[in-house]
């Protein structure tokens, strides 16, 4: 499974001995499980070496702190959604990989949930990048008990689908058999020919999502040459594409966006981070949940900090569940949380954290 580096003069003059290497997309809308299945490959990826880049939409980073292996493979990215700022962040973290001179044979880059898959595509196959790397598969998941077909009104979660070569149904002990070949119908629907499996926490044989070379790479190089022979918007050969600025992206992939993109503001995200030195009355936080949490948030995720206990709380809340695992505080104890959802009021929100703190 290791890939095997080919070595030639111009490459070894940029001091690059990782020419070739195999790049996984995970993505996936909100709360469908990517993190989780990330840990799974780091669990399982046995002599492999393994690099991840990490990429949240909010300005805390917590998937990265929540990942098992916070050794020296991991790269964070830049916060904001990864699709928007896909110019020298990207790319300047694909090369502190690929410069660096211990072996790495696979690189796995996490998107956020509201991310659409193409750009990301795009700055690999359209920059100097598709000479030194090589996209394997892009994978989606999707939580078979939440997701519908209107999901959440979302341009991005069908984006996901559209670009995917393997579809993980995640969460299959949440929803009925019925509920899965709905989903399986509706995704075939959109991606004929789907690859889909099955998957409870993520856990998939990592040879059928590594090293699988499922990317259709000719579609895409044959759909950036036509857009740089003809300097103009035309019809695509493929279906449901990109946002407008995707041209921007990869014909000046230097130069910087912000950090919102048409697909964000299409479907009207927003997040909304808060931290704190202080910590959470545990009753005040669970009235918070219970009684206070908008509907419109649709994902929140958090370390956080009870006074009347001494652990750490890892916080994962997905459309109606949520869950709290406690384990030992490896940092100085602190509050932090990330709530993402649609036309957020800020202000309220945060005021509402603010009263659970003692």
């Amino acid at each position: 499974m290791i890939y095997q580096t080919e070595t030639q003069t111009n490459i070894e003059m940029l001091d690059i001995p990782k020419r070739g290497m195999p790049v996984t997309i995970i993505t996936g809308f909100l709360g469908s499980g990517k993190t989780t299945l990330l840990n799974q490959i780091l669990k399982n990826k046995q002599n492999l070496k393994v690099a991840v880049l990490v990429n949240e939409f909010g300005d805390i980073n917590i998937d990265s702190q929540l990942l098992i292996s916070m050794d020296e493979d991991m790269v964070e990215l830049s916060n904001g959604c990864i699709c928007c700022t896909i110019n020298d962040g990207l790319v300047d973290a694909v090369y502190r990989v690929l410069e660096r001179e211990d072996r790495i044979d696979y690189l796995v880059i996490e998107t956020t949930g509201v991310a659409d898959p193409l750009p990301i595509i795009l700055t690999f196959l359209g920059t100097e990048l598709r000479d030194l790397t090589r996209v394997d598969s892009i994978i989606t998941l999707v939580d078979s008990e939440a997701f519908t077909p209107n999901h959440y009104e979302s341009e991005a979660a069908l984006k996901q689908i559209t670009y995917a070569d393997v579809v993980l149904l995640n969460k299959t002990d949440l929803a009925t058999q019925e509920k899965l070949k709905e989903l399986e119908a509706y995704i075939q629907d959109i991606k004929a020919g789907a690859r889909i499996l099955h998957t409870q926490y993520g856990q998939v044989p990592l040879p059928l999502i590594l090293d699988v070379n499922l990317t259709p790479i000719d579609e895409y190089t044959s759909e950036i040459e036509e857009d740089t022979h003809e300097h103009h918007h035309h019809e695509h050969t493929h279906e449901h594409h990109h946002h407008e600025d995707t041209h921007e992206h990869h014909h000046h992939h230097h130069h910087h966006h912000g950090h919102q993109s048409n697909h964000l503001e299409n479907d009207g995200f927003v997040s909304v981070s808060f931290q704190s030195d202080r910590p959470f009355d545990v009753q005040k936080f669970q009235t918070f949940l219970t009684e206070h949490l908008p509907q419109n948030i649709f994902r929140a995720k958090g370390i956080l900090w009870f006074s009347d206990s001494p652990l750490r709380h890892i916080f994962q809340l997905s459309g109606p569940r949520y869950q709290l695992d406690a384990d030992e505080w490896k940092t100085t104890p602190t509050n932090q949380l990330v709530l993402i959802g649609r036309d957020l009021d800020t202000s309220k929100i945060l005021s509402l954290i603010n009263e659970c703190l003692t």
